[in-house]
């Protein structure tokens, strides 16, 4: 059934696309020149981007099925597949708007509960065609998108904060990945999706 291969799954590897903006959100092993000095976090308008792949994971100390469907509400981490560092945030001010920072933090996967973002969303399971949001649960903040760009040297991609409401540039879909498809008997197939043309 077509509904079983949409989910998102512990252990697919993808791309999360804001709505509001249509950048993809983005880390590289540049760091703050401000904050906490750690591995920033951007959003970028290419889709051919090895940056732009992040990991679905259990929250912090715990582990996943791979190819278990993600639930809403479900606590969950991404991982950065190219730099191995979890999406992250804290009571750090970003650089640009002086919004809460998002950075990319830890080392070979592991960090700290910082890593930990709720996912918000209005199905039983995160399905990935579905417009969802991502609650940072340390801080109570949404991963968003401030609106503002950056200049040298990494000239026109956005900024990523976490916002206090779910307001504009909070919203986000997931667009290409490697999904790990839940299939009967416990076995996982993996099915490559392009969601756009």
């Amino acid at each position: 059934s077509a509904g079983k291969t949409n989910f998102v799954t512990c252990g697919s590897i993808l791309k999360l696309l804001n709505s509001d903006y249509n950048y993809r959100l983005h880390s590289h092993d540049v760091k703050y020149g401000s904050g906490s000095g750690q591995q920033s976090v951007t959003g970028v308008e290419q889709k051919e981007d090895v940056n732009s792949h992040w990991t679905v994971k259990a929250q912090n100390n715990k582990m996943c099925d791979r190819g278990e469907p993600i639930a809403c509400g479900a606590t969950i981490r991404f991982e950065h597949l190219t730099t191995k560092k979890n999406l992250h945030s804290h009571h750090f001010s970003s650089p640009l708007s002086g919004e809460q920072e998002v950075s990319a933090y830890g080392a070979d996967g592991v960090g700290d509960t910082g890593d930990n973002w709720d996912v918000i969303c209005s199905n039983e399971n995160w399905m990935r065609d579905a417009h969802v949001r991502f609650r940072h649960v340390d801080t109570g903040l949404y991963l968003g998108m401030s609106g503002r760009s950056y200049g040298r040297p990494i000239s026109g991609q956005m900024e990523i904060v976490g916002l206090n409401s779910p307001q504009h540039g909070t919203r986000w879909t997931t667009s290409e990945g490697l999904y790990i498809v839940p299939k009967e008997k416990d076995t996982t197939h993996e099915e490559y999706a392009h969601t756009e043309l």
